[in-house]
Formats: C-alpha cells, structure tokens, sequence
C-alpha cells in the first residue's frame, strides 16, 4: 500500500520559547477535518519527512511536532547539552498541550509509533477528554522490562552486535543500566569519546531494529550530529525509565474510554508483541493488529500497510 503524495505544509511554525526550548510544528492537510497529531519515536530522532504521508491529507488536519531537542526544534542535542535541560516526559506533555491550546483544537486522535506510543499514552493520561482515538505502532510503554530487553536480552539474539555495544562502554559494571553508561559518555566533554559513543549507541540501534547483526547503519544515523542528538536524547529518557512512575501499563483505567488500534510484529526485538498484548488486555476499547515477522520501522512494509489501514478506518468513523 503506497504513501499518500506528499504535500506541502499549511503552517510551520514554534512554539513561544520556555525553559530555553523553541519547539518546531507544522500542519498538513484539512483543516476542516478531525486533527490528528504525530508523535515521532526515539526519543530524539524527530519527524520523518514521510511521516505525514502515512495519513490521507484530504480526511485529516495532520499535526507534526519535533519533541525537545530533536529535529527543526531548538536548542538540538547534537548542537548543545542545554537541550537536555527541562527536557522530561512532563515538559514534553505541556508541549503537546501547549500547541493543542496555540491550533485552537478541542481534541484530536494522536498516532505515535515505538517511543511516540509512549508519549502518546503519557499524554493520554494527562488530557484523556483531549483524546479522541489513538494509532499506537511498535508499541512501547518505557518499562524496566522494555529496557533491560532492548538494552540486555536482545543482545541473546545478536552477539556479535551486542558485544560491540558492550565494548563501546567498557566501565559499565555488569548488570548496570548501558543507558546511564552511554549517557555518562555521550555528555563527558570529550567531542571524540562522545561522537565514539554515539556511532557505537546507534550501530546497536540498527542492529536490533533490522534484527540482523550484519546491518547496515540507517543513513540517519550516518550525520554526526543527528547520531549524537539522538543518542544523548535516547539516553537521557531512559536512564530515568521517562519518569513514568507508577509505569504505564500499571494505571490504564484513564485510557479505558479511547478507541485505539495498536499495531506490532511477532517478532520485533526492539518493541516484544508482550507489551501490546498487555495492553490491550487492559483496554476495552482497543483492537490488535499483529503483523508477522520482525519489522519495526513504520514508514515501509506491512507495519506501514497496517498504519495506513487504521487511520482510514478512523477517519471513517469519524464521519470523514
């Protein structure tokens, strides 16, 4: 199933500045139409330029925001360390408040994909009446679990990978969080050691995500600075678990109300079919779309296809 063709924007813009964040949005689409806002993975990776495209531009006002310290949005973290400052699951939530409040919207239906799924939950939890229906692909809810899987248990998997990324930071005591040993270097103040570190965070990256010790680093991860914005920003959530405590999959009663598809393969290393599984158990209102294979990436293949199929579905329901 194709992308939609891609369309210019209808409105860039930022955010006013606060706590020494400017974050960068944009709209696409029909502004007559139900809003629909995406939230991009990582943390820290920003929008995709394809991203948009995966939802039809004529039935949604598409919305797109680069979180702090990602993308278009300033100060990046591959520039400066001060982009790590009031950067927290909490900020990014006002965030997304804040530019509902600046579009003037009353709700919207949000699709975020890997770490987006997560912030779109967090958000949910926060603005439940603000929610109208949920896409969450690759679903992920940032539990210890979740870390110590992508950080520990997929290395089982692919050994060879893995023992790279654990020779990348050589300190790290056995058993101990390899985000909070990569984040130590990521910010150590050596420009060598931290670009050394994030080529080695993102090679580890790659290889869970195309499930294949061989792979290819993303041509992303390839721009200095992108790689080192991303890793710091990665890092920096997850040596703190996000902040989301009591974790997420422990209070869903706030969800219990909103229309939700969650999307996930078998045998994704990066996000285990387990988490959505539990989470939809827990939702009454959601509806599992499981994708064979391992794919983790949403803007290609039958994890696409699938993306594409519940925001036409959506819009329908909508009346649009």
């Amino acid at each position: 199933m194709p992308l939609f063709p891609e369309t210019p924007p209808l409105q860039t813009g930022y955010l006013e500045d606060q706590d020494g964040h400017s974050v960068f949005w944009e709209t696409f689409g029909n502004t007559t139409k139900p809003a629909l806002l995406l939230l991009h993975g990582g943390p820290g990776s920003g929008i995709a330029p394809r991203m948009p495209r995966l939802f039809d531009p004529t039935r949604w006002h598409i919305v797109a925001m680069d979180q702090r310290g990602s993308g278009r949005s300033r100060p990046h973290a591959g520039d400066s360390l001060t982009a790590l400052k009031a950067n927290t699951t909490d900020h990014l939530i006002h965030d997304i408040e804040r530019l509902r409040q600046h579009l003037g919207l009353s709700d919207w239906t949000l699709y975020g994909s890997s770490w987006g799924a997560t912030l779109a939950q967090a958000y949910a939890h926060a603005h439940p009446v603000r929610v109208s229906a949920m896409i969450l692909a690759a679903v992920t809810t940032s539990s210890r679990f979740e870390d110590d899987n992508l950080y520990g248990y997929a290395g089982h998997f692919l050994p060879e990978a893995f023992e790279r990324f654990q020779a990348g930071a050589p300190d790290a005591a056995p058993g101990a969080s390899m985000a909070a040993a990569y984040g130590d270097l990521l910010t150590c103040g050596d420009p060598e050691r931290e670009r050394a570190a994030a080529e080695a965070w993102c090679a580890w990256e790659a290889a869970v995500l195309q499930v294949d010790p061989r792979a290819e680093t993303p041509r992303s991860f390839t721009d200095p600075r992108f790689a080192l914005g991303f890793a710091r920003v990665v890092t920096h959530y997850f040596r703190h678990l996000a902040w989301l405590d009591p974790p997420l999959l422990d209070r869903t009663e706030a969800l219990a109300s909103i229309p939700s598809v969650l999307i996930n393969s078998r045998q994704d290393l990066s996000t285990p079919l387990s988490i959505a599984w539990r989470l939809h158990r827990a939702w009454p209102k959601s509806e599992l779309v499981v994708i064979p294979g391992a794919l983790h990436g949403t803007l290609y293949g039958p994890l696409s296809d699938a993306v594409i199929d519940a925001g036409n579905r959506l819009a329908t329901k909508q009346g649009v």
